[in-house]
């Protein structure tokens, strides 16, 4: 579900499934947040808190991770500097300074970033 089969493949011959490795060394970054959403789909939480989860993958694998993620049902609290989660939310909080915040339905911030792209 999370698009890491290139990992088996990147194996073979140093022993697939069974290969020892410091994953650490040999995952890139998408790849250990990717290994990470497998996780949290595994389990499945009600609630999941996601702080830069998808930062390192491209928008299209993004795309099928929050799509995975939200037909689990699960509640997803993101955190990320990247508008192209916002879509898959209903609410945002956004802090402009120390004390300063904005909360309201994602629909509103959608109107807005439509606006400023036209």
């Amino acid at each position: 579900m999370v698009r890491l089969t290139v990992i088996l493949e990147r194996q073979e011959g140093k022993g697939g499934w069974d290969a020892e490795e410091t994953w650490f060394d040999v995952l890139s970054g998408g790849e250990k947040q990717r290994m990470a959403i497998g996780r949290l789909i595994y389990h499945r939480p009600s609630y999941a808190i996601l702080d830069e989860c998808t930062s390192a993958v491209s928008i299209d694998v993004e795309k099928h991770l929050y799509n995975h993620m939200k037909s689990l049902n699960i509640t997803l609290i993101t955190v990320s500097h990247r508008d192209t989660l916002w879509k898959y939310h209903d609410w945002m909080l956004r802090f402009q300074g120390d004390k300063e915040y904005k909360f309201g339905p994602m629909s509103d911030y959608l109107n807005l970033a439509n606006l400023k792209s036209e």
